[in-house]
C-alpha cells in the first residue's frame, strides 16, 4: 500500500490500523479530540503535511472513541502524535533511503506477528522501541502536545523531502516542508506562542515585558486564564469568568495556554505562580480565591467603582436585585432540572477530591480516565470516583452542569479542575499540590509513610511482643533485659496491637521474624543479634556512634 496521496484516513478500529501499517509506508498518527481546541489547531497543520508529504500515510484517531488503540499507545492527553517508518528488522533489509519506494534485498529476516502493547516503550532486542510494534512498520518518535515547528520537522524526517529525488536524511522545517506547510507552521507557531526555529523564552525580556505590560493594559479588567470565557479550561478560570460576569462588568481576556511564553512570563511579571490572574487598571487583584472571597464581601464592586469600571446595563447591581429576578422565576441557565442539579452537586461535593471517570479507579475504561486515576494517586489524596458509564442521565447532565464536554473531571472542594491534560499539565508544575494544600486536601499518610515515621520516632526503636513493661515472647524479653542492662534509653511499639503494622514491617525491613532492633532510622537485627553485640561487649557503642 502507497502512502495518502494528501489525504488524512480516519482510523476506526485496531484492526484498520493495523492493516494500513502492514503496507511498509512511512506514517504518522494523529489522536485528537473534537472538544480540544489546540487539537484543532494542530489538524490544521497535519493536513497541509498530509499534502506535501503523499507518499507516507496520515492517520487520525478520535482518542475517546478508539480507547483500545489510545492504551496501546498509552494516550493521556491530545493533541498526540506518533511516528512509523519500515522496520528494516521485521521487513528485511532496505538499500534505498527513498520514501517512494524502498528496494528489498532478495533474502529477509522472518517477520513477526502483531505485537500490541498497552505499556508503550520497551526494548526489543538491543533497539529501543518506543510504542506497539507491527509487522513492517515500528514506532521511531513521539510528540505530545501543540507545537506545530515540531510535528512538521519530526514528518520531515520520516516521510523524506516534498521532492522524492532528495535524500530525507538531511530533511528539517525549511528544506522539506512545501510552502502551505511553512504558512501555516508560522500562523500556529505565532497562536501557540512557539518559535519556527524552536524553544519558547524562558526569562522576561524588555521585548516580553512590553508585550505583557499592553496585554494588562489593554482592558480596564482584564483576565489571564486557562481557556476562553466562552470555553474555560480550569474550573477556577471558569469561577472568575462567572464572578465578572455576576459583576456585570466587561473584560478581556488572554488564553494561557496557547502562548507558553505569556504564561511563564506572567508568572514573573506579576510575582504570582498560578492562574487565573485578575487585573484591573493595570493592577493586580490576585486569583480565584481572591477574587472569590472579594465578590462576596462586596469588596470587588468597590474596586471596579472606585477605578471608574461600571456595570454594564441590565446587570443586576445588588443581591436585592439578583433575589428579584429568581422570585420571578428566571430559568436556571443549564436547563437541567432542580432534582438533577441537585444530584449532580451531592456528588461533586461527595469528597473533597471527586473524579468523574470512565470506569473505576481499580478497571479504568479509557486511557485518559487510567491517566487521572494515576496523577491522584501520585499526589497520595484520598478520592472518590463515579463512573459514568453507569448513569447515562449524570454523564449528559455533568458536561452541561460544567461546562465541560469530556470525561474525565476532577473536582476539588466543589470546584472544577478539568480533565486529564489539564491535571497532567498542574501535576507537571506543581500546580495541582499547591492547589490541593491550599484547598486543605493533605496527602494520605501510606503505610510505608508510617513504618518511616515509627522507625525514626526515637534514636532507638524496638518492635516487639507486647510491651518492655510486659513483654509477650521470650525473645522480646530478653531484647527489653539487654537494653535495660546496657541503660539504653529506647521506645516500643506492641505489633501485637497492629497486624498492619507487623505484616508491613516484615516486608519494609526484609526480616521475618519480632523483635526488631532500629538506631538511627538503620534495622540492627533480632534477638540473636542483639544478643551477641550485648555479650561481646558492643551493644552500647553500636546504639551510640
Amino acid at each position: 500500500m502507497g502512502g495518502s496521496g494528501g489525504a488524512v484516513k480516519e482510523v476506526k478500529s485496531k484492526q484498520e490500523l493495523d492493516d494500513l501499517l502492514r503496507g511498509g509506508s512511512p506514517a504518522i498518527l494523529q489522536f485528537w479530540a473534537t472538544w480540544c481546541e489546540a487539537s484543532k489547531q494542530m489538524d490544521q497543520l497535519f493536513s497541509h503535511l498530509s499534502t506535501d508529504f503523499p507518499h507516507a500515510l496520515f492517520l487520525r484517531v478520535e482518542a475517546e472513541d478508539q480507547p483500545e488503540i489510545s492504551e496501546a499507545f498509552s494516550v493521556s492527553a491530545v493533541p498526540y502524535f506518533v511516528f512509523f517508518k519500515v522496520d528494516v528488522l521485521l521487513a528485511g533489509s532496505i538499500t534505498s533511503t527513498s520514501p517512494t519506494k524502498p528496494k528489498m534485498t532478495t533474502t529477509t529476516l522472518p517477520t513477526c506477528p502483531n505485537l500490541w502493547s498497552a505499556t508503550g516503550g520497551r526494548k526489543d532486542g538491543q533497539e529501543e522501541v518506543l510504542g506497539p510494534r507491527f509487522k513492517d512498520s515500528k514506532v521511531v518518535d513521539k510528540l505530545e502536545g501543540a507545537n506545530p515547528p515540531s510535528l512538521a520537522n519530526k514528518v520531515a524526517k520520516i516521510a523524506g523531502s516534498v521532492n522524492a529525488a532528495e535524500s530525507a536524511a538531511p530533511a528539517s522545517l525549511g528544506m522539506a516542508a512545501g510552502p502551505a506547510v511553512l504558512e501555516t507552521v508560522k500562523e500556529l507557531s505565532k497562536e501557540n506562542g512557539a518559535s519556527v526555529a524552536g524553544n519558547s523564552v524562558s526569562g522576561v525580556s524588555d521585548s516580553l515585558n512590553s508585550r505583557l505590560q499592553q496585554l494588562v493594559n489593554s482592558h480596564p479588567v482584564f483576565l489571564f486564564m486557562k481557556g476562553t470565557p466562552d470555553q474555560p479550561r480550569c474550573g477556577f478560570s471558569q469561577k472568575v469568568v462567572d464572578i465578572l460576569k455576576d459583576e456585570g462588568v466587561e473584560f478581556g481576556s488572554f488564553d494561557i495556554l496557547s502562548d507558553n511564553e505569556v504564561r511563564e512570563g506572567m508568572k514573573k511579571f506579576s510575582n504570582w505562580p498560578t492562574f487565573p490572574q485578575l487585573f484591573c487598571k493595570g493592577e493586580l487583584l490576585g486569583g480565584c480565591d481572591i477574587a472569590i472571597a472579594m465578590h462576596e464581601s462586596g469588596e470587588l464592586k468597590e474596586v471596579f467603582r472606585d477605578h471608574g469600571v461600571l456595570a454594564l446595563s441590565g446587570a443586576p447591581n445588588s443581591e436585592s436585585e439578583k433575589k428579584s429576578e429568581k422570585s420571578v422565576g428566571v430559568t436556571d441557565p443549564t436547563g437541567l432540572s432542580s432534582a438533577l442539579t441537585s444530584r449532580l452537586e451531592a456528588l461533586i461535593n461527595a469528597n473533597p477530591v471527586m473524579l468523574f471517570m470512565k470506569g473505576t479507579p481499580e478497571q479504568p475504561r479509557c486511557g485518559f480516565s487510567r491517566k487521572a486515576v494515576e496523577i491522584v494517586q501520585q499526589e497520595k489524596v484520598k478520592f472518590e470516583a463515579f463512573d459514568i458509564l453507569s448513569d447515562e442521565e449524570v454523564r449528559q447532565g455533568l458536561k452541561v452542569f460544567s461546562n465541560w464536554s469530556s470525561y474525565p473531571q476532577l473536582y476539588i472542594k466543589g470546584e472544577l479542575i478539568g480533565g486529564s491534560d489539564i491535571m497532567l499539565e498542574m501535576q507537571k508544575s506543581g500546580e495541582l499540590k499547591r492547589t490541593l494544600t491550599e484547598k486543605g486536601v493533605v496527602p494520605e499518610e501510606t503505610l510505608e509513610d508510617r513504618l518511616r515515621n515509627l522507625i525514626s520516632s526515637t534514636p532507638v526503636m524496638l518492635f516487639m511482643k507486647g510491651t518492655p513493661d510486659a513483654p509477650r515472647c521470650g525473645f522480646s524479653s530478653k531484647v527489653v533485659d539487654a537494653l535495660r542492662q546496657e541503660d539504653v534509653a529506647f521506645g516500643s511499639f506492641d505489633i501485637l496491637a497492629d497486624d498492619e503494622v507487623r505484616q508491613g514491617l516484615k516486608t519494609f525491613s526484609n526480616w521475618p521474624t519480632f523483635p526488631q532492633l532500629y538506631y538511627k532510622s538503620e534495622l540492627i537485627g533480632g534477638c540473636d543479634i542483639v544478643l551477641e553485640l550485648h555479650k561481646n561487649g558492643e551493644l552500647k557503642a553500636t546504639l551510640s556512634e
